[in-house]
């Protein structure tokens, strides 16, 4: 288990994707207002962390890999914020464009003792435009000839970054250099990655994005369904987050369901970003399906455990991972 987890720090891994600040205001609810039947909230303290394909890019990092993120951000004051945020956390932005026409995607969260009462969005979600999209694929391909990238793994937010023309082009020349890929979709390109290492949605985005009614306690019946999508868009592994019931993974020849251990959850907010991040490490690494999804699924179990978005402790991840291998 050390011996993985002391490889992952050799990785080089290409983030692309949406980013996104999280930010918290923390605060006490003490009285209603008197203009409104809404409770007042007296800041204590404000936090900014990165979110969407950062934090993703955050949990590479904090488990000793090397990321780069590949994406677009605004030309504004949240733009500036981002790029501190990452460079106080060691996240290299070689891959970043910097757009005029929109925001840097922003999500503040207003929180009192514990409770989420409001979220503010800043963010336009239209898909940028195509000199934008050839402007990052020329970015990401600078970082495939002058990087030895281990990885690639798309983070899909629908914000708007990701092109179908963008999979396409990445996909393939992944495949001609034996790069694995790794895929968090969401709905609006769930049908367009084709030829990737794995595939990760959550069960409601399976269901969306093959348009079916399943049951999450179906096993048999996700199963069907995602043989059929393994074969038309030859997919090597399907790990599908099933929240309360765990982990389901397939190689499209078989499947294995890895239950959820029973934690505290406190806060449900990023965990995937997490899975698909020690997913995308352990392809990297050239583990099995198996083994993958258990070690993702306990990492996405841990970072649960926490209020809001915040990536995984690496020695908490190696204990956790340590006492479950030997009790099987």
């Amino acid at each position: 288990m050390n011996n993985l987890f002391q490889s992952f720090s050799t990785f080089k891994i290409l983030v692309i994707g949406d980013v996104i600040i999280d930010s918290y205001l923390w605060g006490k609810v003490e009285r209603i207002s008197p203009e409104a039947p809404i409770p007042v909230v007296s800041i204590v303290k404000r936090e900014n962390r990165l979110g969407g394909a950062a934090n993703v890019a955050l949990n590479l990092r904090s488990l000793g890999a090397n990321p780069i993120i590949c994406a677009a951000t605004g030309n504004d004051d949240n733009s500036i914020l981002f790029n501190e945020l990452c460079e106080q956390n060691g996240i290299l932005t070689a891959g970043i464009i910097s757009l005029h026409d929109r925001p840097t995607t922003c999500k503040t969260r207003v929180i009192g003792g514990n409770q989420h009462l409001l979220r503010v969005d800043e963010e336009i979600d239209i898909q940028i435009s195509d000199i934008e999209t050839k402007k990052l694929s020329e970015r990401i391909f600078l970082l495939l000839n002058k990087e030895d990238i281990n990885a690639i793994v798309f983070e899909d937010y629908d914000k708007g970054v990701i092109s179908i023309a963008l999979i396409e082009e990445v996909t393939k020349e992944a495949k001609k250099r034996k790069i694995p890929v790794c895929v968090d979709p969401k709905k609006r390109n769930f049908l367009h990655y084709k030829n990737v290492t794995l595939f990760k949605p959550n069960f409601r985005e399976l269901c969306e994005g093959l348009k079916i009614n399943l049951h999450k306690n179906n096993f048999e019946e996700i199963f069907k369904a995602v043989q059929v999508f393994h074969n038309e868009k030859n997919i090597s592994e399907i790990m599908v987050t099933l929240s309360e019931l765990g982990i389901f993974i397939s190689n499209g020849k078989e499947y294995h369901i890895i239950p959820t251990q029973v934690r505290d959850v406190a806060d449900v907010s990023g965990a995937g970003d997490t899975v698909i991040s020690v997913a995308t490490l352990c392809k990297a690494a050239k583990l099995n399906v198996i083994d993958t999804a258990a070690i993702s699924n306990i990492a996405g179990g841990l970072v649960c455990e926490k209020v809001g978005v915040v990536p995984i402790e690496k020695d908490v991840l190696i204990e956790a991972c340590k006492n479950f291998f030997a009790n099987i």
